[in-house]
């Protein structure tokens, strides 16, 4: 049986390059090795792309980049090779690739960039496309058309470096505390926070304006957090929904990494009727954001029953212990039928195109 050729790549120039070398390790671990050939492609913190031919220990420990087998290595734009160019000390070797498969979490992974590399080269890969990954990174964008789709949305303001920042935290104030404040393009909470004065409000503005030049401050939704995993093109099968569990806070970085004082529950506790509106709310928020391959939208539950949108990530935590692999493990799925219908669904897709 000839393998298919399949590029992992991972890393990225990103605040989540540590999550994405736990991402990438497990789906390393856990892809089935007598059905594609790996190709392992790592991206520093710095942007450097090196080939990688060592384990997965050395990518957990983020000791990846110091192993002798790496080498410099970049997508060929050029539609004829449909792959990568490895750069030796007088030469150069072309590596024809048949899928891509990004796990590369925030900006500069998450957010269209690579995608569009990837279209650019010819290159089928796995998730969202460029349009649609960049729609979703950008929390105002993805809000604005969803709320025109007749979903709920938390009300907010949208801020821009080198706007009056007194006028606009006026405008905020409207809104009512607490408030969060968001950059508009970031993932895994890095650069939120929770306001509940005006002197909370500004330093969270500074904050998240070191992040991204957007910043959305956005209401306070009473409720809690539900979440659904959605897998497929154009014939999507969702996963069990769960649900956060907040002691305190918000879920922000340490906490979706740690657990300390929040806890996951799967499946949610909801009655069936609610949850299946969590599944169909879901489904349209995936659709309506132009979604394919996969995405885990979230979403708040408020006591009325409302069902208020929060985000879509479009390459969700991917480690054997994170939301969407344990989502659709919760019907049935296991860790590499996961990682072999993504695939499929990827190669599928381009030549649908």
């Amino acid at each position: 049986m000839n393998k298919k050729v399949v590029t992992i790549l991972f890393g990225g120039c990103s605040s989540e390059y540590e999550v994405s070398l736990q991402s990438a390790a497990a789906v390393i671990e856990h892809i089935d090795i007598s059905a594609y050939q790996l190709v392992l492609v790592g991206i520093t913190r710095e942007g450097l792309w090196l080939k990688y031919e060592g384990g997965v220990a050395d990518i957990r420990s983020d000791k990846w980049h110091e192993h002798a087998s790496c080498r410099p290595t970049f997508v060929s734009p050029s539609r004829e090779v449909k792959g990568f160019v490895e750069l030796g000390e007088q030469e150069y070797r072309l590596i024809p690739v048949d899928v891509v498969f990004p796990i590369l979490h925030g900006k500069f992974g998450e957010d269209g960039t690579v995608q569009g590399l990837l279209e650019l080269a010819g290159i089928p890969y796995v998730g969202c496309n460029m349009l649609s990954s960049a729609i979703c990174m950008d929390k105002d964008i993805a809000h604005s058309l969803v709320s025109a789709a007749g979903i709920s949305t938390p009300r907010s303001l949208t801020i821009l470096q080198g706007d009056d920042i007194a006028l606009s935290l006026r405008a905020a104030d409207e809104l009512g505390y607490p408030l969060f404040i968001k950059p508009a393009k970031s993932g895994s909470s890095f650069g939120i926070t929770k306001a509940f004065n005006k002197q909370q409000l500004r330093e969270g503005v500074t904050l998240a304006f070191e992040h991204d030049n957007k910043v959305v401050i956005e209401q306070n939704v009473d409720g809690f957090e539900v979440g659904c995993a959605v897998l497929g093109n154009s014939e999507l099968l969702l996963g069990a929904v769960d649900e956060i569990e907040i002691t305190g806070g918000f879920f922000d970085y340490t906490e979706k990494y740690t657990l300390q004082s929040s806890k996951i529950h799967l499946p949610a506790r909801i009655d069936p009727q609610t949850a299946l509106a969590v599944k169909e709310t879901a489904v349209r928020i995936y659709r309506t954001l132009g979604c394919r391959g996969f995405a885990r939208v979230d979403m708040f539950l408020t006591p009325s029953g409302e069902l208020v949108f929060n985000e879509v990530n479009t390459i969700p935590g991917f480690t054997s212990a994170s939301r969407y692999p344990n989502m659709l493990g919760a019907i049935g799925m296991n860790y590499s039928e996961i990682i072999d219908r993504l695939i499929t669904l990827a190669v599928a897709g381009d030549e649908a195109k």
